[in-house]
Formats: C-alpha cells, sequence, structure tokens
C-alpha cells in the first residue's frame, strides 16, 4: 500500500515519468518519481505482446494490430523534463498493419513484426506500412532501433530492407550506444563483428537511450542465473527477483517489471516493488527524452 508520504513525494516531485507495460489484458500506464511509484492504470484492453516509446509517441504491438498512442510535452514551470501528457479522451489508434508480435522505434520511425514473420516500416507522418521482409522463416523475438532479433540471427535495417547481422537464438536486442544481443548461448556487442561479453543463456537487454554512440551509459542482461548491470567499464551481477524479468527502462533510476506484474524501481542497491495486478507481460517501455 503506497503511504500518504509516497503520494505526497510522487505528487511534487520534479521530473515525474511514464512507463508503460504490455500484459495479456492489456497496457498499463505507471506514474513514478525517482524510485517512487505512483498512480498506475489499465488505460489500454488488448492483447499487448510489445511495447516501444519514442518521445514522441507509443506503440504496442497487439494480438490484432499495432496501436500507436501520440504524446504532447508538458512544459511547466514547477516540473523539470518532458513529461508525457495524455488527455483522458486520447487513446491508442490502429495502423493497419495487422497481428503483431514485436515493436520498436527505429529514430521517430515505426517498426513492426507479424507472427508470420513479415517486418514492416510506417515512416514518421506516414498512413501507410513498407515491407521491409515478407516473412522470416523463424519468429521475430525483438525489435530496437535498426535492429531485429530472431530465432535464425540478428539483422539490421538497411536501404534494401533487412540485412543478416550474425549470430543465432537472439532472445532480445539492444540499440543503443553499443549494439547488443541476448542470446542464448551469451550476451553479444556489436563492434568489428560480433563479441561476448557474458557467457551463459540471456534473455533480455537494454541500455539507456540517452547512451551516446559507441559508449554505453546504463546496461541490463538478464541471463537465466541473474541480471547484471554494466557499470565502470565492467559487468557486475546485481540483485535480481524471484520473479521474472521481462523488461527494463531507464529514469532517474533503472526500472524493470516481471512476467508476473511486479513494476521494479532500483533504489540505493535493491529493488522497490509494486503488483500491478495483471499477469503475462511481456515488456516495459519508459518515453525517452528528446536528444
Amino acid at each position: 500500500m503506497q503511504s500518504i508520504e509516497e503520494k505526497r513525494v510522487y505528487g511534487d516531485r520534479q521530473g515525474a515519468i511514464t512507463a508503460y507495460v504490455a500484459s495479456a489484458m492489456g497496457v498499463v500506464r505507471v506514474r513514478v518519481a525517482g524510485d517512487t511509484v505512483g498512480e498506475f492504470g489499465l488505460c489500454e484492453r488488448c492483447g499487448a505482446r510489445d511495447v516501444a516509446a519514442s518521445p514522441d509517441a507509443i506503440a504496442v504491438a497487439t494480438d490484432d494490430d499495432v496501436r500507436i498512442l501520440e504524446l504532447e510535452a508538458e512544459s511547466t514551470s514547477d516540473r523539470e523534463g518532458d513529461a508525457p501528457v495524455v488527455a483522458d479522451d486520447e487513446s491508442f489508434v490502429e495502423t493497419g498493419f495487422g497481428p503483431a508480435v514485436a515493436v520498436g522505434f527505429d529514430g521517430d520511425d515505426v517498426l513492426a513484426a507479424g507472427p508470420d514473420g513479415r517486418v514492416a516500416c510506417r515512416t514518421a507522418g506516414a498512413d501507410e506500412w513498407t515491407t521491409l521482409s515478407d516473412g522470416f522463416e523463424t519468429a521475430v523475438r525483438a525489435i530496437d532501433g535498426d535492429l531485429v532479433g530472431t530465432a535464425d540471427g540478428a539483422y539490421r535495417v538497411s536501404d534494401d530492407g533487412l540485412a543478416h547481422a550474425g549470430l543465432s537464438d537472439v532472445r532480445d536486442v539492444s540499440a543503443a550506444g553499443v549494439p547488443l544481443a541476448a542470446t542464448a548461448d551469451g550476451l553479444h556487442k556489436l563492434g568489428n563483428g560480433w563479441m561476448t561479453v557474458l557467457e551463459g543463456e540471456f534473455e533480455t537487454v537494454a541500455a539507456d537511450p540517452r547512451s551516446e554512440r559507441g559508449e554505453l551509459v546504463r546496461t541490463h542482461a538478464v541471463a537465466a542465473d541473474g541480471v547484471y548491470e554494466f557499470v565502470a567499464d565492467e559487468w557486475h551481477a546485481i540483485d535480481g527477483s524471484s520473479e521474472h524479468i521481462v523488461g527494463v527502462g531507464y529514469g532517474e533510476t533503472t526500472y524493470a517489471v516481471t512476467d508476473e506484474g511486479t513494476f521494479l524501481a532500483w533504489s540505493d542497491g535493491e529493488w522497490r516493488t509494486r503488483a500491478l495486478g495483471v499477469r503475462d507481460v511481456s515488456g516495459l517501455a519508459v518515453r525517452p527524452e528528446r536528444q
């Protein structure tokens, strides 16, 4: 139960941001300020398979379509940053993609993948999807930036569509700063080819979108044996969760969500937890700042 003091701190806190959680019940909007979780609730009922955020929009891969919520910037004298403002009458709109299993932003463009392996791009400001691949033989598992992770490896967006970039059995990808891929046999970074940085079975990887090209600011990877954080040019194991973490995001601190619907906020070397009341959670997205 959130205390009155926590509500007061949340209400007065500068830089409060919004996180979006994808679940089988729909999309949960969670307001957070530092390590304090404020209001949360279901903002879109759907079978959400994945969720992604840009500075101006939220995209959700659902069982029937890719839905997008346009965000407006809030600018007030008593709050820092650009917190997303969503009016009560605003909602996610369908885009005509069809059923989707993964979604991501490459800049302001939306990339999405269907259950049949089709990958398409919806350019910012456009209403139509441009097909990049008619269909992979294996499932698309993750999209981030210009990276697409599939069971048969990593792909990158090119002028000709999608180009195979190596690896196999990719479970998740992260494009910010230094491209990373979580695979069945390790965590890999892209330099002069893919290089293994951690061995083991990895499921999830994320990097702070503020990471400069060629550098990593905050980065986390979830493996079968725990959670790892990249700090001071080294990877370190940190406290995990009794539940399986399926998504990581960044704001004033690090946030995560588990498949059983627990929202996590990193605080003084441990996770603060808050149950969201949903199950079958598949992802987390925090709106990044405009660079």
